[in-house]
């Protein structure tokens, strides 16, 4: 099953980018389950999707959570270092939620975090959430990696996450979840504004 998706993934990026040319090609995130990580010639299989897409291996972002990559952190450095090889862009999703090892995130060949809702949520109101945000930023950014919060949810979030420099943001404040149907329509949709 997560192949099938992994691959539907890519056939609907590769067709989106070709609706939507653009200087900077549209990516697709796609979440790997801790069971899909685990499996033997999971590189293998990425490779061969992106081969039959034809879609640009820099144009998939592979997610996995904290949780899911500490649960035994030596075989995870081997899995991403295989993966990082394809030219894909790794990302650990819920960032700040699970028992991360600082000196294994520091080994992890990934491209960017992914600061898990609940911190975002408190930005407005909490210096507590505000000051741990600013530090997950600070320390991703101190270790070459990108960050993005996952989230948001108003202008008041945006701000201060553009304030602390986080690279990405994503939630409803930009877009409620679109089944493929109705982003096909908002591709086109940008494409015809320009």
């Amino acid at each position: 099953m997560g192949e099938m998706v992994l691959e539907e993934a890519c056939r609907r990026a590769k067709d989106w980018q070709g609706r939507l040319a653009t200087d900077t090609p549209l990516a697709v995130c796609v979440n790997l389950s801790a069971r899909q990580f685990r499996e033997p010639g999971l590189a293998g299989t990425v490779s061969h999707i992106l081969k039959e897409t034809g879609l640009d291996p820099a144009c998939l972002h592979l997610e996995i959570t904290e949780t899911a990559a500490m649960s035994d952190a030596l075989a995870t450095v081997s899995a991403l270092e295989e993966l990082k090889t394809l030219g894909v862009r790794l990302v650990i999703d819920d960032f700040g939620t699970g028992y991360s090892s600082l000196s294994y995130l520091q080994r992890f060949p990934v491209d960017y975090v992914k600061i898990d809702r609940s911190f975002v949520a408190d930005l407005e109101g909490d210096p507590g959430a505000t000051a741990l945000v600013a530090g997950m930023i600070d320390l991703a950014h101190a270790l070459g990696i990108k960050v993005i919060a996952e989230g948001v949810e108003g202008a008041g979030q945006l701000e201060r996450l553009e304030a602390m420099e986080c690279d990405l943001a994503q939630g409803y404040y930009f877009s409620d979840v679109l089944p493929g149907e109705a982003m096909d329509e908002w591709l086109s949709a940008v494409r015809d504004d320009g």
